[in-house]
Formats: structure tokens, C-alpha cells, sequence
């Protein structure tokens, strides 16, 4: 993972992707979300309620709305490459939303509906799109059904706009540090930087930062929602492990694996250039850099994030986890959680050795400044924390995903309808013949590592058993003998801790560093907060407002 970590951060933050949302949030007057010269010509910071808005007063269609996200992934996605491909029949499910939408009363109706949005390329959906995960090796294989979260979103008539990019794989195929690169599309830019946009979500960040879809959906298994959230200014939600269906997603482990979101916050046609920060400070410490992918949303504000997650929780029969997890959901859903004094009284602990600035003073005083704006809110914090034995999860976690891996990978490719390859051994002969096409050069030691393992033997059982006390004796003590709300970090560096537990967390965004490359801020907390992270969030987003848009320079 492109962490915030430095030689003085005893963590080894590994990035995997697990099923998260990430929802792109913007920060101008709704007023003047949707810009129209001749009609409406162009979009810009629309979020979920302005569009609905502009629906309900027959100022725009859906079949508007994709025509201009269409022509702005052309214009931009030949830089951006953000979009790995598109949906010939987005056009088809546009009119139909506008058909349904003569014909019945608009409170009727979900807030998504006639809503584009990008899928992670590793979200399966049963239609004339693909689904690789960026490997030309799954090119062309059918699935036998949409994924679980796919099936919520068409039952809540959004639009599938197309496929968003990703790290390949997930990031789980080479440790090179390559974020946001694979063999069908290439590799990523970040809107702000035209440099590394942190993976594996990356697709998903870029194309909602940059206004090429009104919402995304991205996948984490440790840090692939709330990386590429910080890289790009945007919001992240990546939910508690289980409470979004991982059916139909390219697995890593169904453990940590789970799906989330992101949203922009600002006018999102951009962009300026800079090398990735926080892949910098982690390159500088020796750190091990690792992505994989598990559903989460992408949009442009908290409140179109809490849209999409209100959409895609829930059982699915396919994830027996999403069974026991239902209990956390709130009757009445996630957006009653939505309260600009949502800061008061919240009890929010700092770890100072997760809160990464590098030598970088300014990323310190925009800290220390957001600290003051929670206190002055109402927030109640509890300062110099400690996690015990962090340094230990890096080696546990690497273990035990590596024969996860190539359980649940064998698992995905056997029951595909139609695939030339059917395990990560075939995975493996298919990089070698094809070594040009798939860039072997960049390796696959994570293939290679995992493919060794012999199911979960002595080791994984011992580290499976380690990573459940370290979570036991860490991160669940310090907010229960706290009395903790949530636990506040800088970047995506608290990602591993919230991993290996399979704990929610939010990202918002937080400033620039010395060199102008975005941070967010994270909050974590324990299974089921995600109404307390909700409040959090959206009053911390509503007190700064801090995103600015990229401001593209080619």
C-alpha cells in the first residue's frame, strides 16, 4: 500500500482491497453543481441530491447525464486512464430510467436511480462487459451472475456506466510498486499529480476526482479504499467486513475482504502535477507495498457515499457473512446519520506513532489544526495513545493471505461460466507465455507465493491465531478502555489495524503536503460503528470543506 509510514513507523502496511465504496465528494453550492450554457452542456461537483434535483424540475435526463460523462472520459481517460472500459448499453439503461421516471412519483423512487456509476474491474457483472481484474488472462470469461452488490444497484436503477481501472489483480499479483497499473489499460494518473493515484482503487478515485462518473464502487482487503481516497481529495467509506456482499468479486480473502466507496469533494476537471507523497515516505522507509481489491464505494460528497452504502448493504445468500453483519444495519438506514453537529461529544483517540508526516511540516500543522477544529466542535480528544505490537501484523497478515488467496482465487475461477484459465497455477503459465503483454518483468512473487501454500496449514493457523490477539489486545482495548468513538490517523496509515479486524473506516479530505499532493484525514472504529464514523465524517467535512479541484494542464 502507498501508506503514510516512515522509517519511525513500526507498521508494514500491506494493501489489500476489500469490497469498499468510494464515493468522490464535492464541495461547491449545489446551486451551481450542474452547469448549463445551451441547455445543459457540462457537469461540474453535481452530487447524487443536485442531479436528483435537476430530474425532478426536467432539467436534465438521464440520457443527458451519460451523454456528458461519456464525453468526458473521452476527453480526459486517454491521460487519466481511469476507465477501463465502458458500457455499450449505458445509453439503453439511461432512457429507460427516464422512461420510469414519467410513470412514477419521484419519492418512489432511490436516490440512485438514473445515476451512473463505475465498477472496480473486478466487480462481476452478467452483461457485455468484462470483468479481468486488468489481466488480459480473464479477457472474454463469462460469469454466471452479477455480483451481489451489482444486483442492489440495478434493483435501485442506477446505471452501470462501465468498468473503472485498477491495480491488477488487485495489487496481490507483484510487490513491484506499481499502484493503479494493468496490462489492459496501463497505468493511472491522480488528477492532482499526474503521478501514482495509490491502488488498488484506483480507477475508482480517478474517475469520480475527475468528474468521469457521478459515483464508483472500489474494493479493499487493507488499505485499496482509504489509499486511494487520500491520493485523489476525496471521501472513502470502507465498511465492516461482511456488511456488503463480497459475492461475484475477485477475491483475496474473505476475511478482510470488503466493498466501499469514495466521493469527490470539489469541482473535479483538473489536475496538477507531483509524485505521490505518500508512496514516497513509504519507498524512503523500505516499506513493503502491497493492493488488492474488495468492494467500496467512490462518489463526491458523505452524503452520496451513505447513498450508495443505504444501496448496497443487506443479506445475499451468496455471502453467508452478509447474514450475521445485517444486524449492524440501522433501521432507517445510514442517511438519518447524516448531522452537521455530528462532532459533538465524540470521543476520538489519536495514536501519535499512526499520525505519519514524514519531515513534511506542513502535513503537522494542518494536523494540529484539524485537532483544534474537532475540539471547537464539540469533539472530546484522547491524545497519546498507544496500540501495542503493531509492528507484529505485517508478517501474520502476509502469510495468512497468501493461502487465502489461492483458495478463494481457485474458487472464483472454477465456477466461471466460460474462462481460459481456471487456477493460479494457470494464472501463473498464462503471465509466462504471455510475459510481454502482462509486463513479467514486473513479477509475480505474490502468485508465485501464494500457488506454494498448502491450504491453511500450522503456519496460517498460528498466524490467523496472532492476528486475532494482536486485533484483541490492540485496537479493541484501546477503544473499549478508552471509551472511543473512533480513532483518528492521518492518510490511509491505520489501514492493516482496521484490516486484519475487519473494521470500518472513513476518509475525509484534509489538505495538500509541501508539495501539493492531497492527505485525508481517516477515522476507524469498531464492527457496526459506521453510524458514529457517518456523524464524524459529514460534520468534519462540513466544518472544513477543504477539497479543491484538480486543474488539468494538458
Amino acid at each position: 500500500m502507498t501508506s503514510m509510514a516512515t522509517k519511525f513507523s513500526p507498521l508494514c502496511f500491506t494493501v489489500f482491497s476489500s469490497l469498499l465504496l468510494i464515493l468522490l465528494a464535492t464541495t461547491s453550492y449545489s446551486a451551481q453543481a450542474i452547469k448549463a450554457a445551451h441547455g445543459f452542456s457540462s457537469i461540474k461537483e453535481a452530487t447524487v441530491h443536485d442531479i436528483q434535483l435537476a430530474f425532478k424540475q426536467n432539467q436534465l435526463s438521464s440520457r443527458k447525464l451519460v451523454e456528458l460523462y461519456l464525453k468526458q472520459i473521452s476527453r480526459l481517460n486517454p491521460v487519466l486512464k481511469g476507465v477501463l472500459e465502458v458500457n455499450p448499453d449505458a445509453l439503453y439503461q439511461a432512457d429507460k430510467a427516464d422512461h420510469e421516471r414519467k410513470f412514477k412519483a419521484h419519492g418512489s423512487l432511490s436516490p440512485l436511480h438514473g445515476i451512473p456509476i463505475l465498477l472496480k474491474d473486478n466487480i462481476a457483472t452478467k452483461d457485455k462487459l468484462n470483468t479481468t481484474a486488468g489481466s488480459y488472462a480473464l479477457l472474454g470469461s463469462v460469469v454466471p451472475r452479477d455480483a451481489g452488490v451489482v444486483t442492489k444497484l440495478r434493483k435501485a436503477g442506477a446505471i452501470i456506466l462501465g468498468k473503472a481501472t485498477l491495480s491488477e489483480w488487485a495489487h496481490y499479483r507483484f510487490n513491484a510498486a506499481h499502484d493503479g497499473w494493468n496490462a489492459r489499460k496501463g497505468r493511472g494518473k491522480s488528477p492532482y499529480t499526474m503521478g501514482d493515484p495509490c491502488g488498488s482503487s484506483s480507477g475508482s478515485a480517478i474517475s469520480v476526482a475527475a468528474n468521469m462518473a457521478a459515483v464508483s464502487l472500489g474494493t479493499e482487503t487493507d488499505g485499496s479504499i482509504l489509499c486511494p481516497s487520500s491520493n485523489n481529495l476525496v471521501v472513502g467509506i470502507k465498511p465492516t467486513v461482511g456488511l456488503t456482499s463480497r459475492a461475484g468479486v475477485i477475491p483475496i480473502s474473505q476475511r478482510q475482504d470488503s466493498v466501499g466507496l469514495s466521493f469527490a469533494r470539489g469541482d473535479l476537471l483538473r489536475g496538477m502535477s507531483k509524485t505521490s507523497f505518500i508512496l514516497s515516505l513509504a519507498r524512503r522507509a523500505g516499506i513493503h507495498v502491497l493492493w488488492s481489491s474488495s468492494m467500496r464505494p467512490i462518489c463526491r460528497t458523505v452524503a452520496d457515499a451513505v447513498y450508495v452504502l443505504d444501496a448496497i448493504v443487506g443479506i445475499d445468500h451468496y455471502d453467508n457473512a452478509t447474514v450475521e453483519t445485517s444486524r449492524y444495519i440501522p433501521k432507517g438506514g445510514y442517511a438519518q446519520f447524516l448531522k452537521t453537529n455530528g462532532l459533538r461529544t465524540k470521543r476520538v483517540g489519536i495514536v501519535r506513532n499512526l499520525c505519519i508526516f514524514g519531515n513534511d511540516a506542513v502535513i503537522a500543522q494542518i494536523f494540529e489544526q484539524h485537532l483544534k477544529t474537532l475540539r471547537k466542535q464539540g469533539t472530546i480528544l484522547v491524545d497519546n495513545l498507544e496500540i501495542t505490537n503493531i509492528g507484529e501484523i505485517c508478517s501474520n497478515e502476509d502469510i495468512a493471505l497468501a493461502a487465502e488467496f489461492k483458495i478463494y482465487i481457485n474458487a472464483y475461477l472454477k465456477e466461471l461460466v466460460v474462462s481460459p484459465v481456471r487456477s493460479l497455477a494457470d494464472l501463473i503459465a498464462f503471465n509466462k507465455k504471455n510475459s510481454k503483454l502482462e509486463r513479467l518483468d514486473y513479477g509475480q512473487d505474490l502468485f508465485i507465493k501464494a500457488e506454494k501454500t498448502n491450504g491453511i496449514g500450522n503456519a496460517e493457523k498460528a498466524a490467523l491465531v496472532n492476528l486475532a490477539k494482536l486485533t484483541r489486545e490492540g485496537f479493541v482495548k484501546l477503544m473499549t478502555k478508552n471509551k472511543l468513538d473512533a480513532l483518528v490517523t492521518t492518510g490511509s496509515s491505520v489501514s492493516s489495524i482496521l484490516a486484519i479486524g475487519g473494521f470500518p473506516g472513513v476518509i475525509v479530505p484534509a489538505g495538500y503536503d509541501s508539495d501539493g499532493v492531497p492527505f485525508g484525514l481517516s477515522f476507524g472504529g469498531l464492527k457496526g460503528s459506521e453510524p458514529k464514523l457517518i456523524e464524524i465524517a459529514y460534520g468534519f467535512e462540513q466544518a472544513t470543506e477543504i477539497r479543491k479541484p484538480p486543474k488539468f494542464k494538458f
